[in-house]
């Protein structure tokens, strides 16, 4: 399973284009699927819709997985697709009158946030009006939180290009929502879509949407004319799977509710096909509304039970589903290879706090994910392992302060009428945390005043600090709209 996590999306699509490899698609749905789910409940407003939208667009991964492109960047071509079922979902809801029960429930999760409010029903159309490299960028960056590093690796460019493109990116969103009334800075945007784009999917939905695109993928393989209503699910099947997940999680309450409900409805419709009295009898050839509608009850009721026995059926693979989820259990490996990776970033932090000489100031701005990022970017192989991962994790940390700086300077400006601080300690009150006297006397400010005397590329703020050895051979640049690391010599 180590294995599995280290590999890249496009290596684990070939190993189940080629073997069917039910695990190596289980890694894209657990990798990909909260992105899925918070585009797909962001257009349909509804959690329900939402995992059927996150289910068809596994689904067409697992029959489309042959076909894409070696190029092929998965988490955009995920978004594209999420879209696409979002639409026809909403359209088939629209057609039959419920668009008005999705916008209620649509009300009953907006977020808090005013601009955050204002952002999100334009969201998807706006990442549509994006160019395809624009669109991986942001949904690389800011709705799957990867590094500069990833994103420049991922797009084929180095991490100051990455940067540019990013920033480019953004303020065309940002002019995409002027131009709709949606007034917004490219720092509060990105912030916004950062926080709120990606919403955790609920707990189960990697398991049933893995299965679920496992039987489309083996129908998909065991014969070429299969069509979509060959393998779309019935009403049944999906409430089954449901059942099904709902026993893995422990809660066997949930499946006698199911047939409870279920033959409640079979009693009752048995109730009602009570013979019909000779004198209330159709005529022979007769097309009266009774006859219909009693023709309707005893094919509802036959199918209810066929359903019931289909059911018992299910059953009997549920228990055999909770048997192996129970064997699977004693040795996830998801959770060793999880606990792998965690002792590795463990290990780099101990060496760090043992080596105060290779920490710069900005590491009180790392997050978790920067760490763990300089593990897999050095590998933690050999004895040196720690002190190779250093450039990587200074680097990180400068770009978050960076990015911290940034949006504080423009948070400044707006709030003093253009004017720029007469010193970096000023924006304090905007940064979290505060920048502490040691990062105070890292950076200097090159210019203060009206920011619109100021030439419109000149770097407003430089890092002045000292390398910290022969690696730390660059320093940070930043100003209202970009931040680059350049060679010290410039």
């Amino acid at each position: 399973m180590l294995t599995i996590m280290s590999e890249s999306d496009l290596q684990l699509i070939e190993n189940y284009s080629r073997d069917m490899a039910e695990d190596a698609f289980a890694e894209l749905v657990r990798r990909h699927l909260t992105l899925v789910h918070s585009a797909a409940i962001r257009q349909v407003r509804s959690p329900q819709l939402a995992e059927e939208v996150a289910q068809s667009t596994f689904i067409k991964l697992a029959r489309m997985a042959p076909q894409l492109a070696p190029d092929t960047i998965l988490t955009a071509w995920l978004y594209q697709v999420t879209r696409r079922e979002a639409i026809d979902v909403v359209r088939r809801e629209a057609r039959r009158q419920l668009r008005e029960q999705v916008t209620t429930r649509m009300n009953a999760t907006d977020s808090a946030s005013t601009e955050w409010t204002d952002i999100e029903p334009l969201l998807d159309e706006a990442m549509s009006d994006l160019d395809e490299t624009d669109r991986a960028a942001i949904l690389l960056r800011y709705f799957e939180n990867k590094s500069l590093r990833e994103v420049g690796h991922t797009l084929g460019t180095s991490d100051d290009a990455a940067q540019k493109r990013v920033s480019r990116a953004v303020e065309r969103l940002r002019d995409f929502f002027i131009k709709r009334g949606v007034s917004v800075g490219a720092a509060g945007l990105a912030a916004a879509i950062s926080a709120n784009a990606v919403q955790a999917a609920p707990t189960g939905m990697v398991i049933a949407i893995s299965a679920a695109a496992a039987l489309s993928g083996s129908a998909l393989i065991t014969t070429s004319t299969t069509t979509i209503e060959t393998v779309a699910m019935t009403a049944l099947q999906k409430t089954a799977i449901a059942v099904s997940l709902a026993l893995l999680a422990g809660v066997s309450i949930y499946e006698a509710h199911q047939a409870s409900v279920l033959q409640a409805q079979i009693q009752t419709l048995q109730t009602r096909q009570t013979p019909i009295p000779e004198e209330f009898k159709l005529p022979a050839g007769g097309g009266s509304q009774l006859g219909q509608e009693l023709a309707s009850l005893r094919e509802e009721n036959e199918r209810l039970s066929r359903n019931s026995a289909e059911l018992l059926k299910l059953r009997g693979e549920v228990g055999a589903l909770r048997k192996l989820a129970q064997e699977k259990s004693q040795a996830d490996p998801v959770q060793s290879a999880a606990k792998a990776w965690l002792a590795k970033v463990n290990t780099l932090r101990n060496w760090v706090d043992q080596h105060p000489e290779q920490q710069i100031p900005e590491f009180q701005y790392l997050l978790d994910y920067d760490w763990l990022d300089a593990v897999k970017a050095s590998t933690m192989e050999g004895e040196h392992a720690p002190a190779n991962a250093m450039e990587g994790l200074r680097a990180s940390a400068k770009r978050q302060f960076a990015h911290k700086l940034k949006a504080a300077l423009n948070r400044f400006v707006e709030e003093n009428h253009g004017e720029l601080p007469g010193q970096l300690s000023q924006l304090n009150a905007l940064m979290d945390p505060p920048m502490n006297d040691a990062i105070l006397n890292s950076y200097a400010l090159l210019h203060s005043g009206k920011l619109i005397d100021i030439p419109k590329n000149e770097w407003l703020v430089k890092e002045i600090s000292p390398p910290v050895d022969d690696q730390d051979d660059r320093r940070m640049m930043i100003r209202m709209d970009d931040f680059v690391q350049v060679p010290r010599t410039q």
